[in-house]
């Protein structure tokens, strides 16, 4: 009796009906998904965070530049703006190429020719005067930057079990949150004391300073080349860390403790974007990343809007319009250090009630895990809560309340979109650990062509129709995501089942073949 009375007040027993019962699916006598220990996966996924700060730093850094720029090359605001359109164009579509190919020929070569091409670019900004160049350099500059976001992510999947990850990603990501809270603060008091072109300097120098030691220290981490870390990659591939790595393991070898690994070749592939689009097209990573797509573009479209109309409401001049990022950067950096730790606990309390054990050391298959359901309802309502603070921040600015109201709303807006952005990233690696690199770039093209979308809109948008329904409307496009997500918890699992049924017949017909040859030969 008492235990029916508890079933009765239990908010779970009804939902738990509806989930299937699994069980560990990994084998207990495998070896472990990740040969790093705990603080080697920790410098590698510091060092990762700290490489994907670059692209939203550039992006950023340049906000409290806009007004500057504008006089100083004689053309509009809406000019300007272009070229945050345009960076986040390249934003998008070069990951496909670059991040796509690290999936086959390794993440340090693709850091490699990103800082040397974003190194290149910068210099070139520093250098130029003219609109025409501004542009081209800064699509040149994005090309070389934005590949960073979706490599961290990639190099998370290399060496983090999904009971991990949430909370991995968190922190690979967590350069991409921080950027808004120094970036225009940087980019502010350079340009009032040393002048615009100091921006760019600045980042010149801090790739620089940070790429020689990523280019000495940073490990291989794709499987496809060094396994699961302890396979031996090319000479020109090694970093000392590897080397110092691979050199403990030689010591085990010795002790009997391990087999030493045989050395790997990293298989030449041609890039092929085309291989990011079929991702986006699978039903279920098509909503969410429709999803992410849309709070990231309403976050940018307030965040690019912000310069040009504070200066018009408030009069602010550049350092002041730089210090109203500030909650901007802290709702998205409490972001970082909140929503990796709650998904992480989502992801254990539902395997413990499925009866699926948590480890972190060995790889699990999820095929029968309802990830979607322990990933997104922590996104669902971080995003309901983002719409709802964009409309409010609408209202705020068009009747020009005091200041703290925008700034608090400007926090709130921050945290939640920051939070379901990096929550459905994890699920979109979730479900495509094998293609972490593509399904990221996929992620990248999806968000940041939106995101141009939006910031190339907003201005537009704002004179005419008005601060306060153009705003709006944003944050009516994001309540609008609510049924899609919705839709990804109740069909999602579905759907992946299919995918999978997809590729395993894929890859019988493709053995087939394979063994008809053998037998013809």
């Amino acid at each position: 009796m008492e235990s029916a009375r508890q079933d009765q007040h239990n908010p779970y027993i009804e939902l738990e009906d509806t989930l299937p019962i699994v069980t560990d699916t990994s084998d207990p006598s495998s070896k472990n998904f990740s040969d790093w220990r705990p603080w080697e996966k920790q410098l590698i996924v510091f060092t990762a965070s700290a490489a994907a700060l670059f692209s939203p730093l550039s992006a950023n850094i340049y906000f409290p530049i806009f007004n500057i720029l504008a006089k100083e090359l004689h053309v509009t605001n809406t000019l300007i703006n272009l070229t945050v359109t345009t960076y986040m164009i390249f934003q998008g579509l070069t990951p496909t190429i670059i991040a796509g190919a690290s999936d086959g020929l390794g993440r340090r070569p693709a850091y490699i020719v990103c800082f040397i091409i974003y190194s290149a670019a910068n210099i070139g900004l520093a250098l130029q005067s003219e609109y025409s160049a501004l542009i081209l350099l800064r699509c040149l500059q994005s090309a070389g930057s934005s590949s960073t976001v979706a490599l961290a992510n990639a190099v998370v999947a290399d060496i983090a079990t999904a009971s991990e990850r949430g909370t991995y990603i968190s922190y690979a990501t967590a350069g991409t949150y921080v950027a808004p809270a120094i970036g225009p603060i940087i980019g502010g008091l350079l340009a009032h004391y040393l002048g615009w072109r100091s921006v760019f300097w600045f980042l010149t120098i801090f790739a620089g300073v940070f790429f020689v030691p990523l280019l000495l220290f940073f490990p291989e981490t794709c499987r496809k080349i060094v396994g699961d870390g302890s396979i031996r990659p090319a000479k020109w591939n090694m970093s000392i860390m590897t080397a110092w790595h691979l050199r403990r393991n030689t010591a085990r070898n010795h002790a009997g403790t391990i087999d030493k690994p045989p050395p790997r070749k990293p298989p030449i592939k041609i890039p092929n974007p085309l291989a990011t689009l079929t991702i986006i097209f699978e039903k279920e990573v098509g909503l969410v990343l429709a999803s992410m797509a849309i709070a990231f573009g309403a976050f940018y479209a307030v965040t690019s809007a912000l310069p040009s109309s504070f200066e018009e409401i408030y009069g602010f001049n550049d350092i002041q319009i730089a210090l109203c990022f500030i909650p901007v950067g802290g709702g998205s950096i409490l972001a970082v250090f909140t929503q990796g730790r709650i998904v992480d606990y989502n992801y254990r309390r539902y395997a413990e009630r499925l009866g699926f054990p948590v480890t972190k050391t060995k790889a699990q298959d999820l095929a029968n895990f309802p990830i979607e359901r322990a990933r997104l309802e922590i996104a669902l309502p971080a995003l309901l809560i983002e719409a709802v603070a964009i409309i409010a921040y609408a209202w705020v600015t068009k009747f020009v309340t005091n200041l703290s109201g925008p700034l608090i709303l400007l926090f709130i807006i921050a945290y939640s979109s920051c939070a379901s952005f990096s929550i459905m990233s994890i699920l979109i690696v979730d479900i495509y650990p094998e293609k972490a690199g593509q399904a990221t770039a996929a992620n990248n093209l999806c968000r940041c062509w939106l995101g141009a979308g939006f910031t190339a809109a907003i201005i537009p948008m704002i004179n005419a129709m008005g601060r306060g329904w153009s705003i709006t409307l944003v944050g009516l496009l994001c309540l609008a995501c609510g049924p899609l997500l919705i839709a990804v918890i109740v069909l999602g699992p579905g759907w992946r089942t299919e995918r999978g049924s997809r590729q395993k017949d894929r890859a019988n017909k493709k053995e087939a073949k394979r063994e008809e040859r053998r037998t013809a030969a």
